[in-house]
């Protein structure tokens, strides 16, 4: 693709995100409504009187209707202000921002860990086709799919945090603060959410690079007398390559969602914890906040492997 149209990809793609963005906005505020319970009763506490809890739903404005709930919600929104807590008062974007370093730095180095071991699996595994490798891979990589994180997560916990010792059992690190110590950290957690998605990349890597190595174009390359390795490296990867970036970005969405519960077991203070407590303390605010802030990320990562796919693949339409 010519770098000159870049921009102007990047732009429609831009464009035709926001009524995605927008939509979410919407199912977000909606489905908050539906959770049982009234904010104002959980501030007010358990004896608090009928007039006290009305007192507070009129300061924090939930008397209002809720098309005029939503509509200043969103407004706020998209001039950067998410609210506040119902339960401390301080602003939604500076919990999220304290709490968000922990999540990104888990997902994404479940992420790199996912690429780093899936690929050479999944190569392996494809240029051993039907063999006892490709069999043991591909069951291997079924399991994975199929552990639940949680479960996963407590029994790497027992092994090598209680039993060897080799990490901490819960908490986290700042990265600003202690690098390596972050890391560290992380380790565990960041190598639950990553077993998913090494059998993910694996498996979809393995059957589209045995489709491309299959084809007629790659044995008429091994008719000329290319080598194997120049056929599989230079031919066969870069076409499977829309394949690898499509299960690379599916992967990272569901590892950033997956980090409730793994953060949970690790008992980690990072944005997914704080949903869940939020969600338990009646704080709509919170809970509307950061998973907005999440759904951004998410169309973030899907308009990055939108514009790859346009600069890797000229026949993808460039708006």
């Amino acid at each position: 693709m010519n770098k000159s149209h870049l921009p102007r990809v990047l732009f429609w793609r831009l464009l035709q995100a926001l009524p995605v963005a927008a939509m979410s906005t919407l199912a977000i505020f909606g489905l908050i409504q539906l959770v049982p319970g009234d904010p104002a009763a959980t501030i007010a506490g358990e004896y608090a009187t009928a007039e006290t809890i009305e007192a507070i739903r009129q300061t924090l404005g939930l008397d209002r209707p809720l098309w005029q709930q939503y509509g200043g919600w969103l407004w706020n929104a998209f001039h950067g202000d998410l609210s506040t807590s119902l339960l401390t008062g301080l602003p939604v974007m500076d919990e999220i921002a304290r709490r968000l370093p922990s999540t990104l730095l888990i997902a994404g180095l479940a992420l790199v860990i996912s690429v780093l071991i899936g690929v050479p699996i999944g190569i392996l595994a494809a240029t051993r086709a039907d063999g006892w490798v490709d069999r043991v891979v591909t069951g291997i990589a079924s399991l994975g799919v199929a552990v639940p994180n949680f479960w996963l997560g407590m029994i790497l916990v027992s092994i090598f945090a209680l039993g060897f010792g080799w990490f901490p059992t819960t908490g986290a690190r700042p990265i600003s603060e202690d690098f390596w110590g972050a890391l560290h950290h992380a380790a565990l957690p960041a190598l639950t959410l990553a077993t998913g998605g090494i059998a993910e990349i694996a498996r979809q890597l393995r059957s589209s690079l045995i489709e491309v190595l299959q084809s007629q174009y790659v044995r008429t390359l091994r008719a000329k007398g290319l080598p194997p390795a120049l056929i599989l490296w230079k031919h066969g990867l870069r076409n499977a390559a829309l394949t690898l970036l499509t299960v690379i970005g599916l992967v990272f969405n569901h590892t950033l969602g997956a980090t409730v519960a793994t953060e949970a077991v690790f008992a980690i203070p990072g944005a997914g914890s704080m949903i869940v407590n939020a969600a338990i303390n009646k704080d709509f605010p919170i809970v509307q906040g950061a998973v907005f802030v999440l759904v951004l990320m998410v169309i973030a990562m899907n308009l990055i492997i939108d514009l790859l796919y346009t600069m890797l693949d000229p026949r993808v339409k460039k708006a």
